[in-house]
């Protein structure tokens, strides 16, 4: 039997087909309403075999792990038999070939073509995107995320039901026979406007479930029905008829009594919190969406030495491809001619932007703020940079929170608990001999206030504004187990090469001997180091270029193994390297000074004498010692972990002010695991901060891994949180940015149940007219996400504006 192939798709996940080699899919959901439609389609994922699966109610998204045996037509199949709809990520065509490619001077750079490059050209949609959802469960949905049915369906509800609320709230208006008017005016209302919610409940009792939609429909249908019968069977229809609202349930005959004020007002009011809440989870996606669309559109690939404007979606690994000042960098790759200064700020959150030249890497959807550069694609499509970070971002949103997971247990039964204690209310209040009428208001209040969208909203919502800030500001949050971490850990392990320090050689100082000029004497040595490889000699040379300009040719260059370099320069012989012969005076003070100190001195001699000591480290980066105070502020305490020689390693301590007793120092990369889980066996809850390269297993060991990204494809694999640009003052944003989003996860959590447990009572006791129940329902979900929105204003510590 044939099988279909399984390909990968711009963001690497898997296309749909017939049963293969397993793999994990994200699927988009239609149809779902509230928290306790994730949980059933959650459930019924979950109940086949091989498949493990992740829905998110905020991101209308699932995230499925299945093995093989299993197909993707077989997931969407399990979602559509639940009632709702599923679509999988579509596949990425093979770039095809421009017949007769068009040279550039003809073309125009602003011409439309498919995504952007290196984010998924057709991402998943995100919260109010309008995505592709048809079927009967998907209705609710589709109105909900598109914006126009929605609102013409609230307008509808606002326009129409506004006078039936103030008729019965208002005895002053109710004129003659102005209860048929309501009716008039409501029975759109219920009909048209509250649509969705009638279908929604329908398809889920065919499929044996019941949803908030449920809960809305019963609610609203009980209180027209009623007051269909008041009208045409019992007293209600009479002229003259009075009514006063009342806030609590009403005792008085039910044969007189209409709910129709209820019925339209809850629509209303549901449909009102719903348009808020789809607007409000728009703008929590935000940053997401920016990011996926943040790619160049077209660029200029030289073809034959002519410049042709293809879409990126054309480039291949390997093409040169041409970028003007303005534009941005179509995909990853490394520049082979020309030099300009790039803005990486929507990448990294840095705003200086970085020289480069030919060689130096570049990267996807940064910005060319100076001259013309080539650059040779080396990654494209779905191995980019951006796409990565995109994938990981949208990974994270998906992610729940283990308080979450509890509050998805709660909502899978919330909904036939309530209807169960709706109908005690109504069996106790007739019991106790309280009538028909107020049962009936108390059932129908205890429908209208049971909401369990706010649990659902409660840790997507906050993880999607958490998560999105991040990546504006480099930050890569991998999840909310994450945010559960970063509350707990007390002590962080700073590796130093490269993390503290720039780990590159810099020249640091240079100490002259009496009747020599520091200009002459880097002069000669930068140009007998400019002939060597060492990366001391290459941060001599590179030193003395900046300071003395054009540096000449050394002649007669011999290396001195063990020693340094030899060479004439300008007519002089001159030997760079080890202090021999042994300097004298202020110059020997100075080599001292430097190895007391971990640097490494270098003399400078010529004509039998040593005429300067120059001294070279690995320097510090100017941030680190902001960076640690930072992380002091924070409550942890910072302990520096290197391989490097113990001088060295205190030196730097003593310079961004980390405590000598907390130096770790002369440790092979597979021992700082060792010193990790030494520090776990004390009692400590450890972070570790390194370059996601050598520190790669000990960032696993650690509690919470902080990887500082600086490009490399080890860096975003190996942390829980990844660190884009090379500052470790952002270590501190991170941690500080994660523990405000598990504290928001946890006031959202706090208010949805606080919310649930004290309404529910105080509608079975009669407290309660429906009305104000539906109202302050819609007012829990738009309260969890609008506190939710609060972590866009986060700013680094330090700044006045994010960058």
């Amino acid at each position: 039997m044939a099988t279909t192939t399984t390909g990968r798709t711009p963001a690497g996940r898997r296309e749909t087909g017939r049963a293969g080699d397993g793999g994990r899919v994200e699927l988009t959901i239609g149809g779902m309403t509230c928290a306790s439609c994730a949980a059933r389609i959650e459930k019924k994922l979950n109940r086949m075999d091989g498949v493990t699966a992740t829905v998110n109610y905020a991101t209308e998204r699932a995230g499925v792990t299945y093995t093989d045996g299993v197909a993707v037509d077989d997931l969407i199949a399990t979602v559509e038999a639940a009632g709702y709809t599923a679509r999988a990520p579509e596949p990425e065509t093979d770039p095809e070939p421009d017949p007769e490619p068009e040279p550039q001077s003809g073309a125009d750079p602003r011409q439309a073509t498919p995504g952007p490059s290196g984010a998924p050209s057709t991402p998943a949609p995100g919260p109010g995107s309008p995505g592709d959802r048809t079927g009967a469960a998907g209705t609710a949905a589709a109105d909900r995320s598109a914006p126009d049915p929605l609102r013409q369906r609230l307008i509808t509800a606002v326009v129409l039901g506004l006078p039936v609320v103030l008729l019965a709230m208002v005895p002053a208006l109710q004129f003659r026979d102005w209860q048929w008017l309501s009716l008039t005016l409501a029975a759109p209302v219920v009909a048209y406007a509250g649509w969705p919610f009638h279908r929604a409940a329908w398809t889920n009792l065919r499929h044996g479930a019941a949803t908030m939609d449920t809960l809305v429909s019963v609610g609203t249908l009980a209180a027209f029905g009623w007051s269909l019968w008041a009208l045409f069977l019992g007293d209600a229809g009479a002229p003259g008829l009075k009514d006063a609202f009342d806030l609590s349930v009403s005792r008085g005959a039910g044969s007189r009594t209409i709910y129709l004020e209820a019925a339209a007002g809850v629509t209303a009011f549901v449909l009102a919190g719903r348009y808020a809440e789809a607007r409000s989870k728009r703008r929590a996606g935000a940053a997401l969406t920016a990011l996926l669309h943040l790619g160049a559109k077209d660029v200029a690939v030289l073809r034959d030495g002519v410049e042709t404007r293809v879409p990126v979606g054309r480039l291949a690994v390997g093409d040169h491809f041409v970028v003007r000042p303005g534009e941005k960098v179509a995909t990853d790759g490394v520049v082979r001619h020309g030099g300009t200064a790039i803005d990486a700020s929507m990448i990294t959150g840095e705003s200086v932007p970085v020289d480069v030249g030919p060689g130096d890497q570049v990267t996807g959807a940064t910005v060319n703020g100076g001259g013309r550069i080539v650059v040779e694609a080396t990654r494209v499509g779905a191995d980019t940079r951006l796409a990565r970070i995109a994938r990981l971002v949208a990974d994270a949103q998906n992610g729940k929170a283990a308080a979450q997971r509890l509050a998805d247990r709660v909502s899978a039964v919330f909904v036939p608990v309530v209807i169960v204690l709706a109908l005690g209310t109504l069996a106790g209040w007739l019991l106790l001999g309280e009538g028909a009428t107020a049962a009936f208001t108390a059932a129908v209040a205890v429908l209208i206030i049971a909401c369990p969208c706010a649990l659902g909203l409660a840790t997507p919502t906050a993880l999607m504004v958490g998560t999105g800030c991040g990546a504006q500001l480099g930050i890569l949050i991998r999840g909310p187990e994450v945010l559960e971490t970063t509350r707990r850990v007390d002590t962080v392990v700073l590796d130093k090469t490269g993390t503290v320090t720039t780990g590159v050689m810099t020249l640091t100082a240079v100490e002259v001997a009496d009747g020599e000029s520091e200009e002459r004497v880097l002069r000669l040595a930068g140009a007998l180091e400019d002939a060597s490889e060492h990366p001391i000699a290459r941060a001599v040379a590179a030193a003395a270029a900046e300071r003395t300009g054009r540096l000449p040719v050394a002649r007669e260059f011999t290396a001195l193994p063990g020693q340094g370099v030899r060479g004439v320069v300008d007519g002089v012989l001159v030997t760079v390297g080890r202090p021999d012969p042994a300097p004298d005076g202020p110059l020997a003070d100075a080599v001292r000074r430097a190895g007391a100190e971990g640097r490494t001195a270098v003399t400078v001699a010529w004509d039998g004498a040593v005429r300067a000591v120059l001294v070279v480290a690995d320097a510090v980066k100017p941030t680190s010692a902001e960076a640690v105070r930072r992380l002091r502020a924070l409550g942890l305490r910072p302990v520096l972990l290197t391989g490097d020689h113990e001088a060295v390693a205190r030196a730097v301590a003593a310079e961004v002010g980390i405590d000598e007793r907390d130096v770790v120092a002369g440790v092979l990369p597979e021992q700082k695991v060792e010193v990790v889980k030494r520090l776990q066996g004390e009692g400590r809850s450890v972070a570790m901060v390194g370059d996601g390269v050598n520190d790669a297993a000990a960032l696993a060991q650690a509690d919470l891994g902080l990887a500082m990204g600086t490009g490399t494809d080890a860096a975003i694999e190996a942390g829980d949180l990844t660190l884009v640009r090379g500052d470790l003052r952002v270590a501190a944003d991170a941690i500080r940015l994660s523990r405000r989003t598990l504290r928001i996860i946890h006031s959202n959590l706090f208010w949805a149940f606080g919310y649930n447990v004290a309404a529910l009572p105080l509608a079975a006791a009669g407290l309660l007219n429906p009305m104000i129940a539906g109202a302050a329902m819609a007012f829990s979900s738009v309260f969890v996400v609008g506190n939710s929105l609060r972590l866009r204003r986060f700013e680094p510590a330090g700044e006045g504006t994010r960058t």
